[in-house]
C-alpha cells in the first residue's frame, strides 16, 4: 500500500470515529434535557368563582329574567364587591327576576345590583340623576322632528309664541336637554303592513329645578318645540352651551322677562 493511501485511510477512520463519538454524546444528553423539562413544577391552578353575568345585552328599562342571566367562572383576583357570586347568592337568578335595568348592561358584563331596580318602585325616579327632575311638556309630531326624537336623545327646547296678529317668533330657551321618554305608539300603515312610529302629546325631559320652573312658565306663554341635536354634540362643555335667560313677555305694550328663580 502506498503511503498516500495509508494516510487517506487513517484520516477516514479518524473521521468516522469522531462522528460516532459525537453521536453517542448527543444521545446521552437528550434524555437528560427531556428529564429536566419533565421535572419542572406545573403552574398552580387559577382560583375561580362563579359570577352572575349578562347572557346578552340588556337595554335600559328592560326586564331581567333567566334567559339573559348566566353563571360564569371568574378569577377571584378580579372579583368586585358589587359582583353577585354563586357561593353567596345561589338563588340570585330567581331573586332578580322581573327587575329592570337602570342603565345598559352588555353581554358578558357582571351583574351588579346598583344597575337594577324593582319594577314596583318607579323606574323613572330610579334612572334620574341626583338633583334632576322629570318634566312632561306638551308636544306634537311637528314639534318633535316628525316623531324621530326618541328616549336618550339630546334636544334644544324652543318656545314659539305669537308676537303680533300674523307674526310668530321662536326663541331657544334651553339647550342640550336629555329626553327621558316620548309618548309614542306604533301603528301598522299601508299595504305592506310596515310599522310606523306616531308621536303623541307629551315628552318627558330631564331638567334642573330652575329649568323646571322656566319650562313650566314657557308653556303658559306659547307652544314648545324640540330640536334634535346630533350625537357628536352630546356632552359639550357647559361654557359652549347657551345659558337660559328666561322668556320675553309682552303685556300691554310693556316687554318683560320671565325667569326661573334661583334656588337658595
Amino acid at each position: 500500500m502506498r503511503p498516500i493511501q495509508l494516510v487517506i485511510l487513517l484520516v477516514a477512520v479518524g473521521a468516522a470515529a469522531g462522528a460516532g463519538l459525537i453521536a453517542t454524546r448527543i444521545g446521552t444528553r437528550a434524555p437528560e434535557a427531556s428529564q429536566e423539562v419533565a421535572t419542572q413544577p406545573a403552574a398552580p391552578p387559577m382560583d375561580l368563582e362563579d359570577v352572575l353575568v349578562a347572557a346578552k345585552d340588556i337595554g335600559i328599562g328592560k326586564t331581567v329574567d333567566a334567559e339573559n342571566l348566566v353563571w360564569k367562572p371568574w378569577p377571584k383576583d378580579g372579583l368586585n364587591d358589587g359582583y353577585i357570586q354563586r357561593t353567596g347568592e345561589p338563588d340570585a337568578v330567581t331573586n332578580l327576576k322581573g327587575m329592570l335595568a337602570r342603565s345598559p348592561i352588555l353581554a358578558g358584563e357582571p351583574i351588579r345590583k346598583a344597575k337594577l331596580v324593582r319594577s314596583d318602585r318607579g323606574f323613572l325616579a330610579a334612572v334620574l340623576p341626583e338633583g334632576m327632575r322629570a318634566v312632561a311638556v306638551r308636544v306634537n309630531a311637528a314639534s318633535t322632528a316628525g316623531g324621530f326624537i326618541l328616549p336618550e336623545d339630546r334636544v334644544d327646547i324652543l318656545l314659539v309664541r305669537q308676537k303680533e296678529a300674523n307674526e310668530a317668533v321662536a326663541e331657544t330657551i334651553l339647550t342640550d336637554v336629555r329626553v327621558l321618554a316620548i309618548d309614542q305608539s306604533v301603528q301598522q300603515t299601508g299595504d305592506d303592513k310596515q310599522p310606523s312610529m306616531v308621536a303623541q302629546n307629551t315628552a318627558t325631559l330631564e331638567l334642573t329645578p330652575d329649568q323646571t320652573e322656566l319650562i313650566t312658565q314657557a308653556q303658559q306663554i306659547g307652544s314648545i318645540s324640540l330640536a334634535l341635536r346630533p350625537l357628536v354634540d352630546s356632552g359639550q362643555p357647559a361654557a359652549r352651551q347657551r345659558k337660559p335667560t328666561g322668556v320675553a313677555v309682552v303685556k300691554f305694550g310693556v316687554v318683560s322677562r320671565v325667569t326661573a328663580q334661583q334656588a337658595p
